[in-house]
């Protein structure tokens, strides 16, 4: 059973495959972009990320794994630096890109080149936090017409109040009126009663 021998045999022995990964990471880091065969190139991903984010901490232990997994001082310096002025900041993680040749004469090997990722980060457009303004922006439209309604029913208040008011005066007036006119009405037959009773007696 294969018990504590984690990742590809790439058809050597376990110290050439320690020494040809570390010579493949330390091409790639000092020149960006290497050619190989692809499971070399997928077995020496983990490890260039792994020194990458090392350079990132930036502290004095990290610096030494880095030496450690690479067998170079000035190596590992000149990625520090490129990390502390500000190389891969943005980025969380993926700084290294595959792209597929096809297969090499030959052996018919799967061959790709394998490049740093060194442009910056571009954030994705997100639809749907449009979408959640726009419902949003529509709430407060409709609490902008309650709030009209609310007013428009405000301002007819005051008319309405009016014009009770006016209808209860024009209703006073009324009643005067006919009031006048009645006691009209019974002081004129008073007075026709008053005048046949005077000509009675004459007579």
């Amino acid at each position: 059973m294969r018990h504590y021998k984690k990742g590809r045999k790439l058809g050597t022995d376990t110290s050439h495959t320690k020494a040809m990964k570390k010579s493949l990471v330390g091409a790639l880091l000092a020149n960006d972009r290497i050619k190989t065969v692809e499971a070399r190139a997928k077995e020496i991903r983990p490890d260039v990320d792994r020194i990458i984010t090392w350079a990132k901490k930036g502290d004095l232990h990290s610096r030494r794994l880095a030496i450690a997994k690479l067998g170079d001082k000035e190596l590992v310096r000149e990625i520090f630096e490129k990390v502390e002025q500000g190389m891969f900041q943005d980025r969380q993680g993926g700084y290294t890109r595959i792209m597929k040749l096809g297969n090499r004469k030959g052996d018919n090997a799967p061959m790709v080149i394998m490049e740093l990722v060194t442009e910056p980060v571009k954030k994705k457009e997100e639809p749907k936090p449009a979408a959640k303004k726009a419902t949003k922006k529509a709430a407060p439209k409709k609490v902008e017409k309650t709030e009209e309604k609310a007013d428009a029913a405000e301002e007819k208040a005051p008319e309405a109040a009016e014009e009770a008011k006016a209808e209860a005066v024009e209703a006073e007036v009324k009643e005067e009126a006919t009031e006048a006119a009645d006691k009209a009405e019974e002081a004129a037959a008073e007075n026709a009663e008053a005048a046949e009773a005077e000509e009675k007696k004459a007579e």
